[in-house]
């Protein structure tokens, strides 16, 4: 399978590795780090350097407790860099990870090929605003929202109703008039679950293939790696290499990563031992 990123391709039949860019002062694992416009556009250039075949830039953290943040503000926090990055002709699809139409209208506008929306097209006016854009969009699972997700989240069967949900998810965006060739999903690791919750995921990925959509997974630096190993988020590399590993096993085709080359390495190995189907 193809996935076309307005003039950027990224083929399928291997696995990806997202790069992580937060733009935000505020985010668990980096925020701040890469606020500055020269910063941002650095990281992001290294990060390409290194393989990442996506950048996905957020300007709002969704952090567990996260606060929300306007839309000018996350205007002026990304948009600047998705224009640096497309002057600069960064080999990489770039991504922005919102759940506003707006400012996923004005990243598209900027240059960005790809929306990744941990709300999935829910916020008003998203829906909408995806089908007349024209580039592929991630809908992600959450339970709640990022000030809340973490408060005691519940499932009769996590694997079915995370399923039930991405796929009344696909049927929206079919209905507004997007192809499923410019949908993936995500199950939202660490999004409104408890660590068992997350491991059952993690463990079930592959029963996520009745969808018949390509699996992004995000556990880098996450708070489920801490639990397992009591470790603080910087180290968290070797836990979130071992669980990158396990997802793209179980199916993942792209991985979304805050330390790129580790990770390309990794589901490296993992596409010339099981092969990519």
């Amino acid at each position: 399978m193809e996935l076309v990123c307005r003039d950027r391709t990224l083929d399928l039949s291997r696995t990806h590795v997202m790069g992580v860019l937060n733009v935000t002062p505020d985010s668990f694992s980096d925020g701040g780090a890469y606020f500055a416009l020269e910063a941002a556009v650095e990281h992001a250039r290294a990060m390409a350097a290194e393989g990442a075949s996506i950048i996905d830039i957020g300007g709002e953290s969704t952090r567990p407790g996260a606060d929300s943040v306007s839309v000018d503000e996350e205007l002026a926090r990304v948009v600047p860099v998705i224009e640096e990055l497309r002057a600069a002709d960064v080999d990489a699809v770039i991504s922005v990870d919102t759940s506003k139409a707006a400012v996923m209208r004005a990243a598209v506008a900027a240059g960005a090929g790809l929306i990744n929306d941990v709300r999935a097209l829910r916020e008003p006016g998203a829906l909408q605003a995806a089908a007349e854009l024209n580039v592929p969009v991630c809908l992600m699972h959450m339970q709640g929202d990022p000030r809340t997700m973490q408060t005691n989240p519940r499932y009769g069967d996590v694997i079915a109703d995370v399923a039930a949900f991405l796929s009344q998810r696909v049927a929206a965006c079919i209905d507004a008039g997007i192809g499923r060739d410019r949908l993936l999903l995500d199950p939202g690791l660490g999004f409104g679950k408890t660590l068992e919750h997350n491991l059952t995921l993690l463990k079930h990925l592959d029963a996520f293939s009745r969808l018949r959509l390509p699996l992004v997974v995000g556990l880098s630096r996450k708070r489920l790696i801490g639990a397992i190993l009591n470790a603080d988020v910087g180290d968290r590399l070797y836990g979130s290499i071992a669980g990158a590993v396990i997802a793209a096993g179980n199916g993942a085709r792209i991985i979304r990563a805050h330390d790129v080359r580790a990770t390309v390495d990794a589901v490296r190995i993992c596409d010339a031992v099981y092969g990519a189907e």
